[in-house]
């Protein structure tokens, strides 16, 4: 059985039914919603001595998805994804640069404490290109003043050219009965967005704007030091990045050029 873990309740499951039905086949997966930021699953670890136990902090907080029972040893791999609320006026840049340090090399594993995925700034950044393929997108940085000023969800939309998330959503995660056509468009796009954002994490990796040959490559941890290097350390600002393009190239292993791998 396998356990994901989102931060909100709507947004980010909705996109991950469309991407169980997209690609994924039979299998048990539990979704469940923390429904806070990562800063505050940051501090309720600690009170749990920092040991990394996210599934009991979850039933702690009766997290939206999770069974009532349910233990860390239930699960096979954990998966989160929480994003870097890069507008969060509580802490310091500095002190939000600590903490996801922690809770990256915390959840670096899947089948250990869990496997972290983080969105920059936030999942909305999944929107945050032009028509697709975008040559450009490797370009597109925010700062932590434009997030503060104005929502960031609102500047992706003015900013996208899909104006949402319905270009790689299914209608109700795909429970209806869809065409070819439709279906294989998402599809399509998500492959792109893959393209896109693996590409670019190479890029704030190692400076090559092309898709990496292995996973290690753009680890999270190593996403989140080139962030620092690269953007966070200049005007505060970082590179928009989501997680579930990295998320996909990681966890199948493919050749994302080949449509039918999948």
């Amino acid at each position: 059985m396998i356990l994901f873990v989102f931060e909100g309740a709507e947004r980010e499951p909705r996109v991950f039914r469309t991407l169980e039905r997209l690609f994924f086949g039979q299998g048990e997966r539990i979704v469940c919603s923390f429904g806070n930021n990562i800063y505050e699953l940051y501090r309720q670890l600690q009170e749990f001595d920092g040991d990394g136990d996210i599934v009991s902090v979850l039933r702690e907080n009766k997290a939206n998805g999770l069974p009532d029972n349910a233990r860390s040893s239930d699960f096979s791999e954990i998966y989160l994804f929480f994003d870097f609320d890069f507008q969060n006026e509580n802490l310091t840049l500095e002190e939000m640069n600590q903490r996801l340090r922690e809770m990256l090399e915390m959840f670096d594993d899947e089948t250990d404490n869990g496997k972290l995925y983080v969105s920059y700034p936030m999942v909305e950044s999944l929107c945050y290109t032009k028509e697709l393929p975008d040559e450009h997108f490797v370009e597109y940085t925010v700062s932590r003043c434009d997030c503060m000023a104005r929502s960031f969800k609102d500047i992706a939309r003015e900013f996208s050219y899909y104006g949402s998330l319905d270009f790689i959503e299914l209608p109700d995660g795909g429970r209806h009965r869809l065409g070819k056509q439709e279906y294989l468009r998402v599809k399509d796009n998500w492959i792109m967005l893959v393209h896109q954002h693996t590409s670019k994490a190479c890029y704030i990796c190692t400076g090559r704007d092309t898709v990496p040959e292995d996973k290690e490559t753009v680890a999270q941890l190593r996403i989140f030091e080139g962030q620092c290097g690269k953007y966070l350390c200049d005007g505060e600002k970082i590179a928009v990045l989501n997680g579930f393009p990295l998320f996909l190239f990681e966890y199948f292993k493919i050749n994302i050029f080949d449509k039918d791998a999948i």
